[in-house]
C-alpha cells in the first residue's frame, strides 16, 4: 500500500519486520523498520491502523529506526465502528491500562521505558523519541522518566477518559518529568483539534499548568479535519481527533501536514540536532 495512500483495505504491514520483546516479564509484538536513531509510534484506537502505519512510513522517510508496539487491537486493521468500539472497550478494563482519573500512569508504560532502553542499544544515537496518540498519548510523556527519551509528542492524549481536566499522570510523575525537562532544556510537543470531544481544552491547560513552558500546545481548527475518515472515526470518535493519522489531508499546505513537518523537524533536532528540510522556526 503507497504510504500516502487512503484506503478502506487491511495493511499488511509487509515493510515491517516484526519483532519479539519479553521486557519487565511481558513479551510483545513490535514492527520495526528503517535505519537511524529509534522513534516508537504508538497507535491509536483500535490499533496498528492503515493510517498509523503510513504515519510511521513517514517517520521512517525522515530518517528513524521505527517501532510500533502491538499494543491492542489487530494490526493493520482497517478501523471499522463496531469492531473498533469492541477493542476499546476490552483495552479500557485491562489491568495494563488505567484509563480513569486518579488511577496515575499505565503500568504498560515502565514496559514501553524498557523498550526505549533496547532502541538506544540498538540504533544507537544521542537518544530516542515517541509519539503517543490518543489512548497511548500520555505514554509518550510518562517515557521521558527515562533518560534515553528525548523527544516526547502527545497527539491528542485522550486519558482519563472521565476527566477532560486531568492528566494521566501522577503528582510525583509530573514533577520528576518537569524538573528533567527544566534541567536538560527539553520540551514536549502536544498536539489536537479545537473542536475534539475527547482531548478538550482544558486538557492542554492541565499540561501547561504540570510542565510550564516546556509544553508546547498546538491547536488545529476543525476544519483542517479530513471529512471522511475510517468508520471507527465518523462513527464512534465523531469529532475531529486524530491529527496524524485519521483526520490528516494529505495535501500541501494543509494545517495537518505541516503540523506532521513540525513532529518530523522535532524529532530530527533532537536525535540528530538539527532539521534536514523544516523550516529553522521550530523548538
Amino acid at each position: 500500500m503507497d504510504a500516502g495512500s487512503r484506503s478502506a483495505e487491511d495493511d499488511a504491514l509487509e515493510d515491517f519486520v516484526v519483532r519479539h520483546y519479553t521486557l519487565e516479564g511481558v513479551a510483545r509484538r513490535v514492527l520495526v523498520s528503517g535505519s537511524g536513531p529509534g522513534v516508537v509510534v504508538m497507535a491509536e484506537m483500535p490499533g496498528i491502523s492503515p493510517q498509523v502505519a503510513r504515519f510511521a512510513r513517514w517517520v521512517r522517510r525522515a530518517g528513524f529506526t521505527v517501532y510500533m508496539p502491538s499494543l491492542f487491537g489487530v494490526d493493520g486493521a482497517f478501523p471499522l465502528a463496531q469492531e473498533g468500539l469492541a477493542i476499546m472497550r476490552r483495552t479500557c478494563v485491562s489491568a495494563e491500562f488505567r484509563a480513569l482519573a486518579g488511577q496515575g500512569a499505565s503500568p504498560v508504560a515502565a514496559w514501553l521505558r524498557a523498550l526505549a532502553r533496547t532502541m538506544m542499544d540498538e540504533c544507537g544515537g544521542p537518544g530516542v523519541g515517541a509519539i503517543g496518540m490518543c489512548f497511548t498519548g500520555n505514554f509518550a510523556l510518562s517515557m521521558m522518566l527515562e533518560p534515553a527519551m528525548l523527544a516526547p509528542v502527545l497527539a491528542q492524549p485522550s486519558l482519563p477518559l472521565d476527566d477532560p481536566a486531568a492528566v494521566a499522570s501522577d503528582a510525583g510523575e509530573l514533577a520528576a518529568v518537569r524538573e528533567r525537562l527544566e534541567r536538560e532544556d527539553l520540551t514536549v510537543l502536544g498536539y489536537r483539534f479545537e473542536g475534539d470531544r475527547h482531548c478538550r481544552a482544558a486538557r492542554f491547560a492541565a499540561y501547561r499548568e504540570a510542565l510550564g513552558p516546556r509544553f508546547i500546545g498546538r491547536v488545529l481548527p476543525d476544519d483542517a479535519a479530513h471529512p471522511d475518515p475510517p468508520p471507527f472515526f465518523k462513527q464512534i470518535v465523531a469529532s475531529p481527533h486524530s491529527v496524524f493519522t485519521a483526520h490528516l489531508i494529505d495535501a500541501d499546505g494543509e494545517p495537518t501536514v505541516q503540523a506532521r513537518d513540525e513532529v518530523l523537524a522535532f524529532l530530527q533536532r533532537r536525535l540528530y540536532g538539527v532539521p534536514t528540510f523544516a523550516p529553522e522556526s521550530i523548538l
